[in-house]
């Protein structure tokens, strides 16, 4: 599913216009996009928490040379599903 599937599928469901959708959608992931820019995490009970994870810097292989390099250390989004949503999907 993409994002123009969802709105439709949220249109649907809701019975609102797929503009209101796209909107409330849009301002959804805004908001949890700014919440992880200040390294905060979002907590939707039932569904899943979405954080900032910091990985260690470390020493790769490049796969076109053969040859070592260093990564450097980074912050990379990560999402931990609730306990509702593991129990529906397995």
């Amino acid at each position: 599913m993409n994002k123009a599937t969802l709105i439709e599928l949220m249109a649907k469901t809701t019975k609102l216009p797929k503009t209101s959708c796209k909107n409330a959608l849009e301002a959804f992931i805004g908001a949890i996009e700014t919440s992880l820019k200040k390294n905060k995490s979002v907590v939707i009970t039932g569904f899943g928490t979405f954080s900032v994870m910091k990985r260690k810097a470390r020493v790769g292989v490049n796969p076109a040379t053969g040859k070592k390099m260093q990564i450097p250390a980074r912050k990379v989004p990560k999402f931990k599903p609730g306990k509702k949503l593991r129990e529906l999907v397995g």
